[in-house]
């Protein structure tokens, strides 16, 4: 007999591995995934798992409230024999996850303990690691501290933003997941507990959390930008000789070509802007950052030589503390 799997997930990281698992021998009994949202215009925003589930024939389920009596009565009409769950943003209570008969497990952006909480990917980034992978946990009550079943583990790339490491994590989750289905199917996967000692959480990403502090170091610097993107973008805003402030969305930095991190006869101030070379640079807490990319409010991104040439820059020209503004509605 097949097993009966529930897939429950809703963002782009669980496409590829319920693909697999829909083409897959064991039999998707069930989809649930968030409501639709509507977007500008009030066009809905499209649902990839629903898509996908929609496309394969299978029974899909969007409640506003998962745990709901009805909705537990629904599942237990299911019969699943397991629940696999990917960014779905719900919390799942005990009485749901007795329901199926193997449990309920969660595919995570990190390596647990490390990074526990909804952005394990921006903070895997953002705090300057260098590995980072998926991991398959059982779930339980408490934040993702239930015992792994299962890992996978990359180098994550000096350039790559957390948009592209999200893509890529969730590719590498597919061989992962179809490996522990069929472990838990056999009886013979293998549960880790994982230490409390090295657990560090990974809250949601506030649009408040993209403003640059210049005072960090490059590197620091570097790390918040890349896992700013592609939501809700590291931004600072320019603050300029008798004229108003532009606000700008920094799209990447790099010091390359600045090895010594100072220039002769110039001093580095945290948020200082010049000219040097055609080169767009800002004072860090350590030096001198060049600003390859970045994206005036309102217009399109470009490279720090345009920008220059757009917007000409004046001695005293600066970029605001992290603390002297709040940022406003992005896309």
């Amino acid at each position: 007999m097949r097993l009966k799997i529930v897939l429950m997930g809703t963002g782009e990281f669980a496409v590829p591995p319920f693909r697999a698992l829909l083409n897959s021998p064991s039999e998707i009994v069930g989809v649930l995934t968030q409501p639709d949202k509507a977007g500008r215009g009030h066009h809905q925003h499209e649902n990839p798992v629903k898509e996908l589930a929609v496309a394969k024939a299978v029974p899909v389920f969007q409640p506003e409230r998962v745990n709901r009596p009805e909705m537990l009565e629904m599942l237990r009409s299911l019969q699943a024999d397991l629940y696999i769950v990917a960014a779905y943003g719900q919390i799942l209570k005990p009485e749901l996850l007795a329901i199926p008969r193997l449990g309920a497990f969660n595919l995570h952006g990190s390596l647990l303990p490390r990074h526990r909480g909804a952005a394990p990917v921006q903070y895997a980034i953002w705090k300057g690691d260098m590995f980072t992978g998926v991991t398959i946990f059982q779930i339980e009550r408490s934040l993702d501290s239930g015992p792994m079943v299962g890992r996978v583990e990359t180098q994550i790339g000096k350039s790559e933003t957390s948009g592209e490491l999200m893509l890529r994590l969730a590719e590498l989750s597919v061989p992962l997941t179809l490996e522990v289905v069929q472990n838990l199917e056999a009886g013979t996967a293998v549960f880790e507990p994982q230490d409390p000692t090295f657990v560090t959480l990974a809250p949601k990403i506030s649009r408040e959390a993209g403003v640059i502090d210049w005072s960090k170091s490059g590197q620091e610097i570097d790390c918040h930008i890349r896992a700013m993107q592609p939501w809700p973008k590291a931004s600072s805003v320019l603050q300029r000789q008798n004229q108003p402030p532009l606000r700008c969305l920094v799209a990447r930095v790099s010091d390359a070509g600045f090895p010594d991190r100072s220039l002769p006869g110039c001093s580095v101030i945290p948020g200082k802007v010049i000219e040097h070379q055609g080169r767009l640079l800002v004072g860090a807490g350590d030096g001198w950052l060049e600003i390859l990319k970045l994206q005036p409010e309102g217009r399109k991104a470009v490279d720090g030589r345009s920008f220059v040439n757009g917007y000409p820059l004046a001695d005293g020209d600066g970029f605001l503390s992290s603390e002297s503004y709040t940022p406003r509605g992005q896309d």
